[in-house]
């Protein structure tokens, strides 16, 4: 049994999908009861912050796949880990974020990550790391001004960054799980190539068969914007990577292609699969 927390996100939805397919028992493990899950996959709701809510969870389990989301951050790691070990799980696989080692000094990115990495590294399982950049689902932002307006207003209009797809990311997390070879590793995760958020928007432009406009944001403007819906040190960290990324943010990782014997796919990929969103 695989169980996979975070399973309505968007890499925990794809990587349910993709075991499901590949034959795997699955639990899906979500704050809220998820809707359309693949037949024959388990679902019990659960709440990281809460290590007890997880037991029905963990019955049977042998593989964990560990995302900690925004508002789980508080949740006592090593306690989740040993009620893991304690119910026969001998692999994790935790999904972290690049940040860890390119923004050690940030509290949202580097350090708590940091911290949740080394808990698993010393949980005394079998464990695996993804570390993945800039999602291209972070454009759903984007999704009701291009609908409305035709037009993406967003800062930073030409500074190239290597966003993965979370299909991508998905496709990783199952590699790990299912396959030996990949214990005590720790993958980074980019695309193809470095795009910038003008590239993005030509892209759907072309895909919808309209034209949309990129209008360039200050950075204010954007910081504006963004402390709508997330917290001051996330913004500042995310205007950072966005506008002044450094060497290994904008670097393409050749860790997907190893892995999974294939190129990342590139945000025209992406927006391919959701251009509904955009129509």
């Amino acid at each position: 049994m695989i169980v996979v927390t975070g399973a309505t996100g968007n890499v925990g939805s794809a990587l349910v999908r993709m075991l499901a397919e590949a034959g795997e028992q699955v639990t899906a493990v979500s704050r809220r009861a998820a809707a359309d899950l693949p037949e024959g996959v388990r679902q019990v709701t659960a709440d990281l912050t809460d290590v007890q809510s997880l037991a029905p969870a963990l019955e049977g389990a042998k593989q964990l796949y560990l995302l900690f989301a925004q508002g789980s951050f508080e949740a006592d790691v090593p306690g989740i880990l040993a009620a893991a070990a304690e119910a026969g799980v001998g692999r994790v696989v935790l999904q972290s974020s690049q940040g860890v080692a390119t923004r050690p000094e940030s509290a949202s990115h580097g350090q708590l990550g940091k911290a949740v990495e080394v808990a698993v590294q010393e949980s005394g399982l079998e464990w695996t790391i993804l570390r993945p950049g800039g999602f291209q689902s972070n454009m759903f932002a984007w999704a009701e001004q291009v609908r409305s307006e035709r037009t993406v207003a967003a800062p930073f209009g030409d500074v190239g960054i290597p966003f993965v797809d979370p299909e991508d990311i998905a496709a990783m997390a199952a590699a790990a799980l299912r396959e030996d070879g990949h214990a005590g590793r720790i993958y980074t995760l980019t695309g193809p190539v470095a795009e910038t958020p003008r590239d993005r928007v030509r892209v759907l432009s072309e895909i919808l068969g309209d034209t949309v406009q990129f209008l360039e944001q200050t950075p204010e403007e954007a910081q504006e914007q963004m402390l709508k819906f997330m917290p001051p040190a996330v913004v500042d960290t995310t205007l950072a990577i966005l506008g002044h990324p450094t060497e290994d943010e904008v670097r393409v990782s050749p860790d997907v292609e190893q892995v999974l014997r294939r190129a990342p796919r590139p945000f025209a990929a992406w927006a391919e699969r959701n251009i509904a969103a955009f129509r």
